[in-house]
């Protein structure tokens, strides 16, 4: 099993979350973040003055998933996510040892 992390753009999710829907995800964790990446921010002005705002809003979204959909979930995101522009985002994919489902005891990818 594989955790697969997603740092998008708030307004991208639901095209994100119809795309996961339409491969067969039928669950995630969503939570609201912040960061800044490369360009370290970006500047704005307010009555006059100019700021640079350090961290931009984003939205991490994260699914557990056997090791053959993980491409399938990848190119997903990919896909429904992209604007061509800075700060798109990133996807991070990491290895889950084990998953237990509290409710009836499942383990394992019948657990997800």
């Amino acid at each position: 099993m594989k955790k697969v992390e997603a740092i998008i753009k708030p307004f991208k999710l639901d095209e994100v979350k119809d795309a996961l829907g339409e491969i067969g995800i039928q669950g995630m964790t969503v939570s609201e973040v912040k960061g800044f990446g490369r360009t370290g921010g970006k500047k704005e002005v307010y009555r006059g003055s100019a700021y640079v705002v350090d961290f931009v809003p984003k939205v991490k979204l994260e699914v557990v998933v056997g090791d053959g959909q993980v491409s399938q979930v990848i190119e997903s995101i990919e896909k429904a996510a992209k604007t061509g522009r800075i700060g798109d985002g990133k996807v991070f994919v990491t290895p889950i040892e084990e998953a237990v489902r509290i409710r009836t005891g499942e383990r394992g990818e019948d657990a997800v």
